[in-house]
C-alpha cells in the first residue's frame, strides 16, 4: 500500500497546488492514504473550517495541524465538526478537537497523529515520546499501521522520536521547518522516517512568506509584515509504501511543480 505525506500547506498557493495535484497523484501513482499539514493553510498562520472542508475535498483523507492550530479566531469550535482533522496529541488536556484519526482502506486502518516538539517550541505542550507512547498503547489492537508525524524544530528531538517508534509505526515523518531534508530512510525495524518534510507553497521565499520584507526584518530589525509569497509553487510531500502487516518498504522523497 501507498501513503503520501504532504508537508505544510502554506497559503493559498499551497492550497491550489494541492487541489491541483493530489487527484492527479492518487490516480497515477494508486495512492491509498493522503494526509496533509495544514496548520499554515490560512494566510500563512493556522486554519479555518472552510479551508478544511476545501482541502479535504480536493482528496485528502486526513489534515494535521502543528503550533499554529489556534491562530485563527473561532477555530477551536470549528475543529470539534471534523472527523478527519485532527490538533497535536499532546497539547493540555482540555483543549479540543480529535487527538488522532483512524482511515480504513482494503481493510487496512491506519493510525494518523501528530506530536509537537518542546525544544524552541511557543506553544505548551506535554512530553511528546511519553504522548505517543500513551496513544499507541490506549489504541492497540484498533489499527494495523500508524503514520506518527513530528512537529519539531529541533532536529536531534525528530530523529530520537524515529528510533524511539522504529518497529511500532510504519512512518515517523517530521514537519515545522518548511525546508525538506535530504534523510529519507527506511530505520532497522522498517519504520519509514525523515526529518522534515519540506513545505508545500511558494519556494521563492523565505518559508513561504516574501523575502524582501524578512531581509529587511534581519538587516535593520523593524518590525514588518510578512505576506505569503507566490512563485515558484511547489508541492512537497513523502511517498511511503509498506505492507499489511503496516512495516514500510520505501520511502521517496517528492517535490513537485504545477504544469
Amino acid at each position: 500500500m501507498k501513503l503520501l505525506f504532504i508537508g505544510d500547506i502554506v497559503g493559498k498557493p499551497g492550497r491550489e497546488i494541492v487541489s491541483a495535484l493530489v487527484p492527479r497523484i492518487r490516480a497515477e501513482r494508486g495512492i491509498d492514504f493522503v494526509i496533509a499539514n495544514g496548520e499554515n493553510a490560512a494566510a500563512g498562520a493556522g486554519i479555518t473550517g472552510t479551508l478544511c472542508k476545501s482541502i479535504l475535498e480536493a482528496g485528502v483523507d486526513v489534515i494535521t495541524l502543528g503550533d499554529h492550530v489556534w491562530d485563527q479566531k473561532g477555530f477551536e469550535h470549528e475543529i470539534t465538526t471534523f472527523d478527519r482533522v485532527c490538533r497535536p496529541a499532546n497539547l493540555p488536556a482540555g483543549n479540543p478537537g480529535r487527538d488522532h484519526v483512524i482511515v480504513a482502506k482494503n481493510g487496512f486502518r491506519l493510525l494518523v497523529f501528530t506530536v509537537l516538539g518542546r525544544s524552541f517550541m511557543g506553544l505548551k505542550a506535554e512530553c511528546p515520546f511519553l504522548g505517543a507512547e500513551a496513544l499507541l498503547q490506549k489504541l492497540a489492537g484498533q489499527f494495523d499501521g500508524a503514520l506518527v508525524e513530528m512537529h519539531a524544530e529541533a532536529t536531534s528531538e525528530k530523529q530520537a522520536m524515529g528510533w524511539h517508534l522504529d518497529g511500532r509505526v510504519t512512518a515517523v515523518l517530521g514537519t515545522h521547518t518548511h525546508v525538506a531534508t535530504a534523510d529519507g530512510s527506511l530505520l532497522r525495524k522498517q519504520t519509514a522516517f525523515m526529518c522534515d518534510v519540506g513545505m508545500t507553497g511558494p519556494h521563492e521565499s523565505v518559508l513561504g512568506r516574501e523575502i524582501e520584507p524578512v531581509v529587511g526584518r534581519f538587516l535593520d530589525g523593524m518590525p514588518r509584515r510578512f505576506e505569503v509569497a507566490t512563485a515558484d509553487n511547489r508541492l512537497s510531500a513523502a511517498l511511503v509504501e509498506f505492507g499489511a502487516d503496516g512495516r514500510a518498504t520505501k520511502i521517496d522523497q517528492l517535490s513537485l511543480k504545477q504544469t
